[in-house]
């Protein structure tokens, strides 16, 4: 009921302060599960990839937004979990795992999985390089995966601004990539990683960003370090 009401209330003014055009609906299926895999630039893209799709976008969130104390905390669990969003330990040695049986678990009920290769938001607006968990779901779950790209929501809010400012914003989606022609291949970290670069390059190709052969993560903790 939250989901559909943000749409209803929140949707006119989204589209009137933030004019997002969309290209490439006609690739995402009406029905069954699928995986949009995008590009992470902006805490916002949580809403402009929803905004523009009639079915339920369901995103695998970090466990802290569900765990969080005081009155804040339990109103950001609140407002996660109403939307459906899933929780997962990014922290636990097993966590690559749990986040790959929990989104399997997504598309077994017949939903639609927002997942960002990447891992955490891009720190400056690039394309980095992508996490290998994508392509383990993609192949033990057959699910349709198609490309998303986001384009000027990092300049409406990028990491570290609270408050998003007013500027043009673009979601494009791609057509289904080929899972068949991996067929017939040995499961193993060169295939995962191949599938995953493949699919890089598709994000690439939609977002036009710069691509940066490093994984975000450690960028980031390099300018912390700095």
């Amino acid at each position: 009921m939250l989901y559909r009401g943000m749409k209803i209330f929140l949707g006119p003014v989204v589209q009137a302060v933030f004019k997002p055009t969309v290209s490439g609906l006609e690739h995402v299926p009406r029905s069954g599960p699928a995986i949009l895999a995008g590009n992470h630039v902006s805490f916002s893209d949580h809403f402009f990839v929803p905004h523009v799709l009639d079915r339920k976008v369901i995103y695998l969130a970090k466990a802290q937004y569900f765990t969080g104390q005081g009155v804040a905390g339990k109103l950001t669990a609140s407002f996660f979990n109403a939307l459906g969003q899933k929780p997962v330990d990014r922290d636990s040695g097993r966590a690559g795992l749990a986040a790959i049986a929990t989104a399997a678990e997504v598309l077994a009920e017949g939903n639609l999985l927002g997942i960002y290769p990447e891992g955490t938001r891009s720190p400056d607006g690039r394309l980095y390089r992508g996490r290998v968990g994508v392509a383990r779901l993609w192949l033990e779950t057959g699910a349709p995966l198609l490309p998303c790209a986001m384009i000027g929501s990092f300049e409406v809010q990028p990491p570290g601004k609270v408050w998003p400012r007013r500027h043009p914003v673009a979601v494009k989606f791609g057509p289904p990539m080929d899972l068949a022609k991996y067929d017939g291949r040995k499961r193993d970290a060169r295939l995962y990683r191949e599938i995953t670069d493949d699919i890089m390059r598709a994000i690439q190709e939609l977002s036009g960003q710069e691509y940066v052969d490093a994984y975000a993560t450690d960028v980031k903790e390099q300018l912390a370090a700095g």
